[in-house]
């Protein structure tokens, strides 16, 4: 007898919209299509008000994933909008609604929606949580979250941290820790010369200095993220002495003034190069192609997509000990966790370019990388 293929609705923001939620729930999309599974994302038609957006878009111009079905539908501040949707789902009955839940203002619309849709006593609703708790804390994010949290069958965490930060909302949600898988669809890595002739950096660029060595900052910049921990850091004497240059790559989601006025202060204006923009996805490899060593300073986290970026690339990488991160960097094999200090980042950036710890570092995250899977995300969500 022929068994039916699963029917799965993804409730998640997707192309044209941009960012690691996004990519990453289509490339899970297609994970599940690969498995004869019937999927289809249901994205937001407003994800942001323009208002409370920091960047400069929430829009991509990469070009549209090819042979996924995306449908945008969710208005994330119109309560008829979340009404309308949660009937279309019931009507569909999936059988997972898998949503991605990242902060609180996103609670009332989702937590509104799985209501409707559990009235089909059909589908099974399973949430990814990026985060429980969000990284800036605002009035009100408990009893939104609570709402939310109530109305969800089972959740999937990528760090033990977000679990735990669950079960201090409801101790008896089932919930699985499943590492984020690598990001593996920004294309195959590039070789160093390529990556900086690409990018017109030394020493394939216009100084022709072959002995420059790079820290790479990627991804958008906001408090949490530490890159004035890292900026600091750079400020460490023995540091000033190498060819070594911290690369940053992102869009300011914050004031980029105070940054620049940071590098004034400490000098290394011929240290740090900013690139100020939302990198697109066929130019990601490059930026890693260049890096020695990606650094991730971060006060507070859960888990990140640039370890797993980092990883795919095979680079190693520098975390501080918060949240998930320390769970998928060994320390002294893939990379370095520090303490959340411009000292304590220093001292690990030092050994790793006196020590010349990159090949020993990469061969160890080549093999690494091969247990975290998207197969493996795809089953637990299932299985819940």
């Amino acid at each position: 007898m022929k068994t039916k293929p699963l029917k799965i609705a993804i409730l998640s923001p997707a192309h044209p919209l941009r960012g690691g939620i996004a990519a990453s729930s289509e490339r899970l999309a297609r994970e599940w299509m690969a498995s004869g599974a019937e999927v289809k994302i249901y994205s937001y038609k407003l994800q942001y008000p323009k208002l409370l957006f920091p960047g400069k878009t929430q829009y991509t111009n990469d070009p549209a994933p090819k042979g996924l079905h995306i449908q945008p539908l969710l208005n994330s501040v119109w309560p008829p909008n979340w009404w309308k949707t949660g009937r279309l789902l019931a009507r569909e009955k999936p059988d997972i609604l898998l949503l991605r839940y990242w902060m609180p203002f996103f609670a009332p619309a989702l937590g509104s929606i799985c209501r409707k849709v559990k009235k089909n006593k059909h589908t099974r609703i399973v949430c990814i949580a990026d985060n429980i708790i969000p990284h800036e804390h605002r009035p009100g994010d408990q009893a939104l979250t609570r709402y939310f949290i109530k109305t969800v069958d089972a959740f999937v965490v990528m760090s033990r941290s977000v679990g735990k930060e669950l079960e201090s909302f409801d101790a008896d949600k089932p919930w699985k820790y499943v590492p984020h898988p690598v990001y593996d669809h920004y294309g195959k890595k590039v070789s160093r010369k390529e990556a900086c002739t690409f990018l017109n950096l030394e020493p394939f660029g216009k100084c022709k200095n072959e002995h420059t060595r790079y820290i790479l900052f990627f991804g958008f910049i906001r408090k949490y993220k530490g890159l004035d921990i890292l900026i600091n850091s750079m400020a460490d004497a023995r540091l000033r002495k190498m060819p070594v240059k911290l690369l940053v790559a992102g869009e300011f989601y914050e004031d980029e003034k105070k940054y620049r006025e940071l590098v004034s202060r400490l000098g290394l204006e011929d240290k740090i190069i900013f690139r100020n923009e939302y990198i697109p996805q066929d130019e990601v490899r490059y930026y890693f192609g260049a890096a020695d060593i990606v650094a991730q300073p971060y006060r507070s986290a859960t888990q990140s997509g640039i370890s797993q970026l980092a990883c795919h690339f095979e680079k190693p990488m520098l975390v501080t000990r918060v949240g998930g991160l320390p769970e998928i960097v060994p320390h002294g094999k893939a990379g370095y966790v520090t303490d959340v200090s411009a000292p304590a980042v220093a001292e690990a950036l030092v050994d790793f370019f006196e020590n010349n710890r990159a090949a020993e570092m990469e061969a160890f995250v080549k093999e690494y990388k091969k247990q975290f899977s998207w197969s493996t995300l795809a089953k637990t969500i299932e299985q819940l």
